[in-house]
């Protein structure tokens, strides 16, 4: 397979939920060294969210990183040297974005990273991990999430951006009852 059909392949992978990995949280923390390195000095704050950040949660088998910045002029400034450094981005899915950047690193064809871009400590920082920190709060809420994306995976299996958006009232209650 070539770059190409590899990237391609990323972009249309389905949604495929996989029991949770011990390997995941190590994952994490090789990508999050390897950016600290690449780009020292400028996140001021590198978090493990997602399902993958939740022991014993089913999860895509892609880890997301969240990675806080001083501005989002500054996430802007970074898209050509992480897509240099073995990411790659939409940049018209970014330019719909008001409060983060998206970037997706694969291999063989799979999805592996997806880093988020934020502004350190603000709106979009303080919810992602209110909600992980929620789900490995609660096994219960955390089994009532892995029913939902399950149900959302079987629904949607070749519709990434439909599976995501199924889960948002589930995430901005869950968010509604910590507040």
């Amino acid at each position: 397979m070539t770059e190409d059909e590899s990237l391609l392949a990323a972009i249309h992978e389905g949604v495929n939920l996989n029991a949770y990995e011990a390997s995941w949280p190590q994952a994490f923390d090789d990508e999050r060294d390897r950016l600290l390195c690449l780009f020292p000095g400028v996140f001021k704050g590198v978090q493990h969210i997602g399902s993958t950040a939740v022991p014993g949660l089913s999860a895509k088998p892609i880890i997301d990183i969240l990675a806080g910045v001083e501005s989002i002029t500054i996430a802007e400034q970074l898209a050509l040297p992480l897509c240099n450094s073995g990411y790659t981005t939409s940049s018209e899915f970014n330019d719909s974005l008001q409060d983060r950047k998206w970037f997706m690193r694969w291999e063989n064809g799979h999805r592996t990273h997806h880093l988020h871009l934020v502004v350190h400590d603000g709106c979009v920082w303080r919810e992602r991990l209110k909600f992980r920190d929620a789900l490995r709060a609660s096994p219960a809420l955390a089994t009532r999430y892995a029913a939902l994306k399950a149900e959302l995976a079987a629904t949607h299996p070749h519709d990434r951006e439909a599976y995501t958006a199924a889960k948002t009232d589930f995430i901005r209650t869950v968010l509604h009852e910590i507040r």
